[in-house]
């Protein structure tokens, strides 16, 4: 029995996972609200007659994550606060079936690529003049910019093939319109983002393109800061590290996933690479851009990972001091190439091997930190929060990486100080911890 009035064509979009759902989720609402619907991101209010969950099937995680949302909204639709549920996806591509079956309250399940059918469903036309628009999710100062979807690797522990197809290319003057769209629109900086940017251009242009585009980007009038993300590093194209050398607007900053430094678990991982490959390879971007920040992940307890598989990968991460790092634990995945093998480590033992992982990176985070103590950086202020305005360097990039803190309250002068989110500023860092820096306007 209905508990309350439902606004008619109001979307609630429910965005989880990575920041490639969350440009999916973009596009669908540009495409709802051009389609006349009231659509709402995340909203906590109950008044939405239409929940369009945007899933995430990577891991067991964010599988139960994804689950439980459902649920929940099934719950809702059932007391009456919901009229339909729709589920998207990546956990919906991978096992609509089992969903349906399970799930079968929910009123429609649609995979990554099914955009025309969702909307074909919700009586919405998908306009194809909005090519290149989004609505954003993010601050509006910055946005994520998917430069291809699908991947074509082959890594063993890896569900993502499954769920998002193959490596397809988006042609680089969309991906041009996109970025000056963004800046019409107020973006600053734009984060490029792909199951691997590196094989960007391969499949529509015959060769790697990753250094043109960031060239034709980096043209774009407005765009301050170009930041890269999920580089792979077997076969990387040299000529992109050039771009970012090149071009004062590409962000000192490279995110390239290495996984591992045992040449048993990368090639059980099927990473085409080996650590001598790897540890040369980064040698020559830090030769290449002095100063570069390298953001990196790793994963720790795939099946056969010894203590000194794991010890070397220690050992190693102590020597390479890698700027920024994650850690993660192996998820036994279905239908990839590691699911034939033994789930050997135990849970226990995965988790404590990324806690101490972490703990070495803390240190190391925190020694880089010190070293920037007296230095003027540039910082594009992002936030407030409390007393503080809440900042990042080119170095970092939103929601994983290093923040800068600056206090509202001037104890030099007793004037509150001022900084507008959005906008750039001077800061000089006058102490550091593990992972914050903390500072004054200059």
């Amino acid at each position: 029995m209905k508990t309350k009035t439902l606004k008619k064509n109001k979307v609630n979009v429910v965005t989880l996972g990575c920041s490639k759902n969350l440009v999916d989720s973009e596009v669908l609402m540009t495409q709802l609200k051009a389609n006349k619907y009231d659509v709402v991101h995340e909203s906590e209010k109950e008044d939405s007659s239409i929940v369009i969950i945007n899933t995430c099937g990577f891991i067991d995680n964010a599988r139960q994550e994804s689950i439980d949302t459902i649920l929940h909204y099934v719950n809702a639709k059932q007391h009456g606060n919901v009229d339909k549920v729709y589920v998207t996806g990546c956990l919906s591509e991978r096992y609509r079936p089992e969903l349906e079956k399970e799930i079968p309250e929910v009123d429609g399940y649609f995979g990554t690529r099914d955009l025309p059918r969702l909307l074909k469903t919700l009586k919405a036309d998908y306009k194809h003049e909005l090519v290149g628009e989004r609505l954003l999710t993010t601050p509006n100062h910055y946005a994520y910019l998917k430069i291809s979807e699908g991947c074509d690797r082959k890594c063993s522990f890896c569900a993502i093939p499954l769920m998002r197809g193959n490596h397809i290319s988006v042609p680089a003057e969309q991906l041009v319109l996109q970025a000056k769209n963004l800046v019409k629109n107020g973006v600053k900086e734009i984060m490029l983002i792909a199951q691997d940017l590196t094989f960007y251009g391969l499949d529509i242009y015959g060769k790697r393109n990753l250094s043109e585009l960031l060239y034709k980007l980096s043209d774009v009038e407005g765009l301050e800061w170009i930041r890269l993300h999920y580089a792979f590093p077997s076969g990387f194209p040299m000529d992109a590290i050039d771009a970012i050398k090149n071009c004062s607007n590409i962000c000192n900053y490279l995110d390239m996933p290495l996984q591992h430094a045992s040449d048993n678990m990368l090639k059980a991982m099927r990473r085409g690479i080996t650590k001598e490959k790897s540890t040369k390879l980064v040698e020559t971007i830090k030769e290449k851009v002095p100063g570069i920040a390298i953001r990196t992940t790793f994963l720790v307890g795939y099946p056969g990972e010894t203590e000194k598989d794991f010890e070397e990968l220690m050992d190693w991460t102590s020597a390479m001091k890698f700027d920024r790092m994650g850690a993660f634990t192996y998820s036994h995945e279905e239908n990839t190439h590691a699911y034939k093998a033994d789930d050997d480590v135990p849970e226990d033992v995965k988790k404590e091997r990324a806690g101490l992982l972490m703990e070495v990176q803390r240190g190391i985070s925190h020694k880089l930190n010190k070293k920037k103590v007296g230095k003027e950086l540039k910082v594009l202020i992002d936030r407030k929060e409390g007393d503080y305005f809440i900042g990042r360097t080119e170095h970092d990039s939103p929601e994983v990486d290093n923040e800068v803190l600056v206090d509202c309250r001037d104890t030099r002068s007793g004037v509150p100080t001022y900084l507008r989110v959005g906008d750039f500023a001077t800061i000089k860092i006058t102490s550091a911890e593990d992972y914050d820096l903390f500072g004054e306007p200059v």
